[in-house]
């Protein structure tokens, strides 16, 4: 971290916050889109996935300056991985991020008169799902180390436009986030995920989250080889 980052403490409580309001409205929307759509998946597709990409701009515009806004722990492992978080804070991050997140899951249920406590039976599984889940988060990561290598400015912009067409164009909807995925097996609801299929979900997106790191440690580098 840079010398002059906020304190600790804040930068877990924006994690907390961002977190809370991302997940709640990944799930909320999710409900709304389901209740309103008819039936139509497509449509509730649409409304779930154009709430998420608003809500990350919003998000990370506001909170990056403190955090950076990872919202995520395959961020947060990715950036202590590259020295720009201590594997500490990263800790600290990634609790913060689960925590607030189920959190968020929770109060998603409690605006829409939904039980609190639930467990998914949505199956999301198999090759496909998990190779999209894979290359999900291989792109997102790549997206965020690219554009804070580059045009810094447009990190919020571009995550939330990537998030938006990938929930569209891998096989999974690009849950892309580990903690995400546990908050979504809390949820028995259009966004949920069965826990018997979380595991797989998240292996194939620390798979992605390294390849990506990887890759960008090669392309973005200022070696001229």
């Amino acid at each position: 971290m840079p010398p002059d980052a906020p304190p600790l403490g804040r930068r877990i409580a924006a994690e907390g916050i961002g977190s809370f309001l991302l997940f709640a409205c990944v799930i909320g929307s999710g409900i709304m889109a389901a209740n309103l759509s008819g039936g139509n998946d497509a449509i509730a597709l649409l409304g779930n996935t154009l709430a998420t990409g608003a809500i990350l701009f919003v998000l990370i515009t506001m909170l990056g300056p403190i955090s950076g806004a990872h919202m995520n722990p395959a961020v947060s492992l990715v950036a202590a991985s590259r020295g720009d978080l201590r594997w500490t804070d990263a800790g600290a991050y990634i609790l913060a991020q689960m925590a607030f997140g189920i959190l968020g899951a929770w109060a998603a249920h409690l605006m829409f008169d939904l039980p609190t406590l639930q467990l998914s039976v949505k199956a999301r599984t198999g090759l496909g799902q998990w190779t999209g889940e894979a290359v999900a988060t291989f792109g997102l990561i790549l997206t965020i180390l690219g554009t804070v290598k580059h045009r810094p400015q447009w990190v919020p912009a571009t995550v939330a436009l990537y998030i938006t067409a990938a929930y569209w164009f891998t096989s999974s909807t690009s849950f892309a986030n580990p903690a995400i995925t546990v908050a979504r097996s809390l949820s028995d609801t259009f966004a949920g995920i069965a826990p018997a299929d979380v595991p797989l979900f998240i292996v194939a997106q620390l798979i992605g989250a390294m390849a990506a790191a990887l890759t960008a440690k090669w392309l973005f580098s200022d070696r001229a080889a």
